[in-house]
């Protein structure tokens, strides 16, 4: 049975995320598996390269799926489109190896923080930007993050207390720039903990208002412990920007 790489992005404003619940139809996956399994005519299970939270947004997140159908990728690609609701888009399609897995082959991911910072309302992409009107210390922001590149135990920056799997991950440096009134924090690593990228922004805004102090940083990340880090950025501000295999 041949397997397919699929290429979404999605507005993830009205879902509660990426992963299929029991208590909630409104994920992605589900309206993916619905829209795939009505496309093929046959049960289609599809794997997500992560988790993307309720309200989170992707530009290119990847998945994985088998079926067998005698449809090109282009036939079932123009099917998915016609089947999927418009804050659900379907990019691009092709055939895998047999053992391609959109979760287990993932090397890395980039991940977008955009925060509006400007008095002046932006009412166009207010789905999509974190409003934050006091300035930021941009400086500061930056001198806080750079403890976090490199090889480290995350723990601090995930909101998952009983995590069993190990919280160590490998963080690029990230990057910080301003874009006009908007502020991006651009944030690549081998793999992100349940919240990390929203709590490493939340952390960061702490540090650019003057509430936390930049030295504090490499404390926090020591020590382990949730509470001492930032609050939880709200979802809307992030986008899962890329995927890397």
């Amino acid at each position: 049975m041949p397997t397919y790489r699929l290429t979404l992005c999605y507005d993830g404003t009205r879902y509660d995320g990426w992963q299929k619940q029991g208590n909630t139809p409104k994920t992605i996956q589900q309206r993916l598996e619905a829209a795939l399994s009505e496309a093929l005519s046959q049960p289609v299970e599809a794997a997500g390269s992560g988790r993307t939270d309720a309200g989170v947004h992707a530009r290119a997140q990847t998945a994985s799926f088998r079926a067998e159908t005698a449809l090109s990728c282009g036939e079932i690609l123009s099917a998915l489109r016609g089947r999927l609701p418009e804050d659900i888009g379907a990019v691009s399609l092709e055939e895998a190896p047999p053992r391609f897995h959109a979760r287990l082959n993932c090397k890395g991911k980039t991940y977008i923080y955009r925060i509006w910072n400007s008095e002046s309302p932006n009412v166009f992409e207010r789905r999509y930007l974190h409003f934050q009107p006091e300035p930021l210390d941009l400086d500061a922001m930056r001198k806080a993050a750079e403890c976090l590149a490199g090889r480290h135990d995350f723990s601090a920056f995930c909101a998952n207390p009983r995590l069993k799997k190990s919280a160590v991950r490998t963080l690029r440096p990230v990057v910080i720039e301003r874009l006009g009134e908007e502020v991006r924090l651009r944030m690549t690593g081998s793999g992100f903990l349940y919240n990390m990228a929203r709590i490493i922004a939340g952390t960061l805004l702490q540090v650019g208002l003057g509430l936390l102090d930049a030295a504090a940083l490499p404390g926090i990340l020591a020590s382990g412990d949730r509470a001492l880090a930032g609050p939880t950025a709200p979802a809307k501000g992030l986008t899962l920007w890329e995927v890397f295999y």
